[in-house]
């Protein structure tokens, strides 16, 4: 209850202190955020050359201990757009989110992380798509999604097969076999439906969201857009390897691909053989960490209990390694202390076999 009422009065704060009234936007850009002050400005940068000015920017503060507030505070006094300020005690990305959600004005939200950028005319593109889909169909859909880039241009993962298609994220990537990062907007209305679970400690991966809308039923409209430039600091990625705060979510997210998704198995059949293992992988590591596994999650389906079965040693296998490697880790740390640079590559093996987005957010407690 103390967290809901902050979060009100953050919210109220936030909007007396811009002048802004209550009135709705086509977009909220939503950016949840914790510790970021050396990269919002790149963020806020970018949306200063929207060629779209229907949106507000909307920052969900996780308990930052930095000058993000600040900064926040001057943005408001000069930016050609509404920019509105939650702060809330540090309770992971994946509450900072639903916050946000929670608050949004706008009938899109745009999820942008405080270390990236959106191309100039991304928001303007979005909803010029939009307005392409005829209005009688649109209750079906969730969302619009177009490609990244990194800085220098490159395209980041697959394009898709189609400039232009319908389909759901399950389908896009199992059917027609499209990976990588990818970025666009979601209707506000539907991500209310699907939040994020909050009863889980620690990093939540995004795809549980994303599957879960999918198999609903909701379509996307892919297209080969780019809308979003990303941007991969040291920071951003996992350090010192499976933990008590991402064991849990790492878990969750193989779970959630061999339980929910096994309709999908024959489109891809090795992608969950290797999710499979990763099960036992992590399953090893929350009882190690002596993590609570989420209630009332259970395999169910004979083939899910099957592949964990099957891959079982694989599994095994893959958590002993992490155990050796984090072992040779903490030797090296001990005997260089200042070796950070090791320290963050490694972490680029927690875990080979996901998605890049979801490594990028198994985060401990950092946004």
């Amino acid at each position: 209850m103390m967290t809901r009422l902050v979060n009100q009065n953050a919210y109220r704060s936030a909007g007396a202190a811009e002048g802004c009234s209550d009135r709705p936007v086509a977009f909220t850009v939503l950016t949840p955020t914790f510790n970021r002050g050396h990269t919002l400005e790149r963020v806020y940068r970018s949306l200063c050359r929207q060629s779209c000015r229907d949106f507000e920017w909307l920052v969900v503060d996780d308990g930052s201990t930095d000058n993000t507030r600040v900064l926040i505070e001057g943005w408001q006094q000069e930016a050609p757009f509404a920019i509105r300020y939650i702060w809330q005690p540090n309770r992971h990305k994946k509450a900072a989110f639903n916050n946000g959600v929670l608050h949004a004005r706008g009938e899109w939200i745009v999820a942008l992380d405080s270390d990236d950028d959106l191309d100039q005319d991304a928001l303007k593109k979005m909803g010029e798509i939009w307005s392409e889909i005829a209005s009688a169909d649109r209750e079906r859909y969730v969302g619009i999604t177009g490609l990244c880039v990194r800085p220098d241009g490159c395209i980041i993962g697959d394009r898709f097969p189609r400039d232009v298609m319908d389909a759901t994220s399950l389908d896009m990537r199992f059917r027609h076999h499209v990976d990588g990062e990818k970025f666009g907007c979601l209707r506000t209305a539907v991500l209310r439906q699907f939040p994020f679970r909050e009863d889980v400690a620690g990093f939540v991966p995004e795809d549980t969201v994303w599957n879960a809308i999918a198999r609903a039923g909701y379509l996307t409209r892919w297209v080969n857009q780019v809308f979003r430039v990303y941007h991969e600091s040291p920071d951003a990625l996992v350090r010192g390897g499976v933990s008590a705060s991402n064991a849990t979510g790492l878990w969750l997210a193989a779970y959630e691909a061999i339980e929910n998704n096994v309709a999908w198995f024959w489109y891809q059949p090795l992608s969950f053989l290797a999710a499979a293992a990763r099960y036992t992988r992590f399953s090893l590591h929350m009882r190690r960490f002596a993590c609570r596994r989420p209630a009332g999650l259970r395999l169910t389906h004979i083939l899910s209990r099957l592949l964990v079965i099957v891959m079982a040693s694989l599994g095994m296998a893959l958590y002993l390694c992490d155990r050796l490697r984090a072992a040779r880790s903490d030797k090296r740390e001990w005997s260089s202390p200042d070796d950070a640079a090791g320290g963050i590559s490694r972490s680029r093996d927690v875990a080979p076999a996901l998605s890049q987005a979801t490594i990028r957010n198994a985060r401990e407690g950092r946004d």
